[in-house]
């Protein structure tokens, strides 16, 4: 079956903001895995030990299949429920997000909870950054040479990156390439060096892409 996008969290990262005296943390961690999205929220349990509520949600799947959100304490439907909710606005699976509060004294009441803990779920994916994990090709490409100029202009419009060039007897490139973008640019490839360049494919798999580059 052929690999399909989706969105997910670029890297672990938290924010954080205080409302009527109540400090609100939010954390976000790519997880491929229940197992890694459990282990995140343990970890984040010991680092928040001494805190009144570690509220959160995670999404699992490519196509978001597994789903799951604790209020932590808090009334229900307040905590959990909005995370969850911005993580599917978003788009974003194989994530966690953890909503961290240190009660500071002052009711927020329903409203103010969700508000909140909506809140901090945004923080959580704008310190993470959302990108798009798009089925990739990786390529190894020889060059001679008289030919390096030449390549590295071509390449530098190309929707491609290059991972390492490595310079013996020839010129070795490893490129990656989204496999929706492959066939034109090889295409381009093969025009641009008159038939030359002669790409080897090595493996297919998921890479993350700016998120823009999907629309």
């Amino acid at each position: 079956m052929p690999l399909k996008p989706y969105k997910t969290l670029l890297r672990a990262a938290s924010d954080e903001f205080i409302v009527n005296k109540s400090r609100f943390i939010g954390y976000g961690c790519p997880c491929e895995t229940e197992e890694d999205a459990l282990a995140f929220l343990s970890q984040m349990r010991a680092q928040y030990k001494d805190a009144t509520h570690n509220c959160y949600a995670y999404v699992i799947g490519a196509n978001m299949g597994v789903m799951r959100y604790s209020d932590d304490g808090e009334p229900g439907g307040t905590a959990g429920m909005p995370i969850i909710e911005v993580m599917k606005a978003r788009g974003v699976t194989n994530a966690a997000v953890v909503v961290t509060r240190y009660f500071g004294g002052i009711l927020l009441g329903a409203g103010g909870l969700v508000r909140a803990y909506t809140q901090g779920a945004v923080c959580a994916l704008n310190a993470c950054g959302v990108g798009v994990m798009h089925p990739t090709a990786r390529y190894l490409m020889q060059i001679g040479y008289p030919m390096l100029g030449r390549m590295d202009f071509f390449l530098k419009d190309e929707p491609v990156r290059v991972e390492d060039k490595a310079f013996t007897d020839v010129i070795t490139y490893t490129l990656v390439v989204r496999c929706a973008d492959e066939a034109a640019f090889l295409a381009r490839l093969a025009n641009a060096s008159e038939g030359t360049a002669q790409p080897l494919r090595c493996e297919e798999l998921y890479l993350a892409w700016p998120e823009e580059a999907a629309e």
